[in-house]
């Protein structure tokens, strides 16, 4: 992808949350967003189309996370309750509620990880009738803000300025310590990078087998909030929201800034790209509304 063709143009906006808009993902395909928010409630959309399909509703308070399996047929989200709830997308049935966790998650397969303000990483088996975790790991001195995983592992990111990788099939841990809180991680879409969003205004990539530092980004303010950073979908570009409501875009190799937009007058906190059309992109601030950017 070259510069020329990163998203700068709103095509689409989404209305319906009655409060902030917390989180969206895109589906597996990337026909469908979920979005979640202070109204307690889910949204299912065609965010191509701007139509919305159907609300979920059972959460006690505000939902700040949440994910699509990989089959499109389960979703499962988390919120101020302290409860991660497991549904069914079709009949918006809850079909598990697990308990103790009020953060960012990720799944894989039929597995739930939570990362929490209790110092620690939870594993849910979505599978099984217990509403106990099956893991805990509790290795972090503050916060974990987010979580990613692959087949074998869990990656999480803390405010103790760590990112620790658990290798789950021979119970290995292995930290690299950032030097600063680490607010955000993500994985390259070739599984060899990890990039981690610090509050000192940098984004950091990672070689994910040796920890080493591969480059480091900068120009955004990133100083107070939790902000979203993630790579586009080819590799070739860093992007990272900022807190002057800028969307920034650097060359994976060089680190210069090769584009920016401003995407909304306050904190550009969530956005994600759609994971099938390369130079589509959903953004959504913490407003009642969802942006697509082409």
């Amino acid at each position: 992808m070259s510069a020329s063709d990163l998203p700068r143009t709103e095509v689409n906006v989404l209305r319906g949350h009655e409060g902030a808009v917390l989180a969206a993902r895109f589906n597996s395909d990337g026909n469908y967003c979920l979005s979640c928010g202070k109204d307690r409630t889910i949204r299912l959309w065609n965010p191509h189309r701007g139509i919305h399909i159907k609300t979920y509703k059972s959460h006690g308070r505000e939902v700040r996370d949440v994910h699509v399996t990989l089959d499109n047929s389960k979703l499962c989200s988390c919120g101020g309750d302290r409860q991660i709830f497991y549904w069914d997308v079709s009949t918006g049935r809850v079909i598990r509620k697990f308990r103790g966790h009020d953060g960012e998650f990720n799944e894989y397969a039929s597995v739930v990880v939570s990362a929490g303000y209790d110092q620690s990483l939870r594993a849910w088996d979505c599978r099984s009738h217990s509403t106990e975790p099956i893991q805990i790991i509790d290795s972090f001195s503050d916060s974990v803000m987010s979580v990613c995983l692959t087949k074998s592992e869990i990656i999480g990111g803390s405010v103790d300025g760590t990112v620790r990788t658990f290798d789950m099939r021979i119970g290995r841990e292995i930290s690299d310590d950032l030097g600063q809180p680490v607010n955000c991680i993500s994985m390259s879409n070739d599984g060899n990078c990890i990039l981690a969003g610090c509050l000192d205004s940098t984004l950091r990539l990672l070689d994910r087998s040796t920890g080493e530092q591969l480059q480091e980004y900068k120009g955004h303010t990133c100083k107070s909030y939790k902000l979203d950073c993630c790579l586009t979908n080819d590799d070739a570009h860093v992007t990272g929201g900022s807190e002057d409501g800028f969307i920034y875009f650097w060359d994976l190799v060089d680190a210069s800034v090769v584009s920016r937009f401003r995407a909304h007058a306050s904190v550009a906190m969530k956005y994600e790209f759609s994971p099938e059309e390369q130079r589509t992109r959903r953004y959504h601030p913490v407003t009642n509304t969802l942006e697509l950017w082409k």
